[in-house]
Order: C-alpha cells, then structure tokens, then sequence
C-alpha cells in the first residue's frame, strides 16, 4: 500500500515539474520589471550543473560495478540534489529571461532542434523514473530489501541512461546555443 502512495506522490510532483516548467516558459506569470544580473549566467550554470551531474553519474555507475554500494549512493544523491539545483535555475532563467533562438540560417539548425527536442522530451520523462530509482534504491535496506533491489535494477535500466542523455545534451544544448546569447 505504501509503495502505491509514494507512486502517487511521483506521478503529482514530476506533473507539477512539468506544468511549472510549462507555464513559466510560455511567460504567463509576470516578469519582474528589472531582471536581476545573475540570471543571465544561470545558464552556464546549469550547463556546468548538467556537466557535474554527467560525470557523477559515470563514476555511480562505475562504482556500482566494482561493489561499492555506500559510494554509488552518495554520488546518486549528490546527483540528485545538483539535479533539483539545476530545476530551480532553469525555471527562474526561462522565467525571467527572454528565449534566445538558434539563428534560422544556419545549417547546424536542424542538428541543434532534433538535440533539444530530444532533451526536452526525455527530461521530462525521467523525474518519475529517476524518483522510482531513487525511492527503491533507499528502500533496499530494509527487510524485504531484495525485492527493492531488483525493482531498482529493473527501473535503473531505463531510467539511467535516460539521465545520462539528458545531462549530456543539456550541456551539448548549451554550448551550441551560447554564442547567442545577448547578455
């Protein structure tokens, strides 16, 4: 039963994410009248972010392989939290910033459209999926903690590198768009 509630609770915060991420890109809240200085670098931040959280990701994985579950945790978390870090500077850049567009003439266009869509589409599927890993994973401790560790695996596999992608071209995404920006 507790494990329907937590999938619950998954599925209403990723469609609030997504709703939130949706009505602050398309400038429906209002924008303050000064937009402060900071947000402007927020994407390099999150670039450097998504970057960090790549790697981190690598290494759990390489930890995991040679055994070491304590370590595969904690660099998942830092993960996760730089993860939630970056949703925050995402949404008050989107928010407050104006959309910077990739120039229409250049050839490189169509590359740069099909990475973003890409990224946009999976980042918004993974939160659930990352949510279940996580949720699963934390819960292999306890008694029944075989059958958390095979639903863990099991999500993982989809999830994993789901997130791997979307750090990725998060970054790819933001070196390719940069040089447009105006500020």
């Amino acid at each position: 039963m507790k494990d329907k509630l937590v999938f619950r609770i998954i599925m209403v915060v990723s469609i609030v994410v997504f709703i939130a991420v949706i009505i602050l890109n398309k400038k429906i809240l209002p924008v303050p009248e000064v937009i402060p200085d900071f947000v402007y670098k927020l994407p390099k931040l999150n670039a450097m972010l998504n970057g960090t959280c790549a790697l981190l990701l690598l290494l759990s994985l390489y930890m995991i392989r040679q055994g070491n579950i304590a370590m595969h945790k904690k660099l998942n978390i830092i993960a996760f939290v730089l993860s939630a870090v970056f949703l925050v500077s995402y949404i008050t850049y989107h928010w407050m910033a104006q959309e910077t567009i990739y120039p229409k003439e250049l050839s490189s266009r169509a590359t740069y459209l099909i990475i973003l869509i890409s990224h946009i589409i999976l980042a918004a599927l993974v939160l659930p999926l990352v949510l279940l890993s996580f949720y699963y994973g934390l819960k292999t401790q306890q008694a029944d903690g075989d059958l958390y560790i095979k639903k863990h695996r099991k999500i993982t596999r989809w999830s994993y590198p789901i997130w791997l992608y979307v750090t990725i071209s998060g970054v790819v995404v933001y070196l390719m768009i940069s040089p447009f920006y105006t500020h």
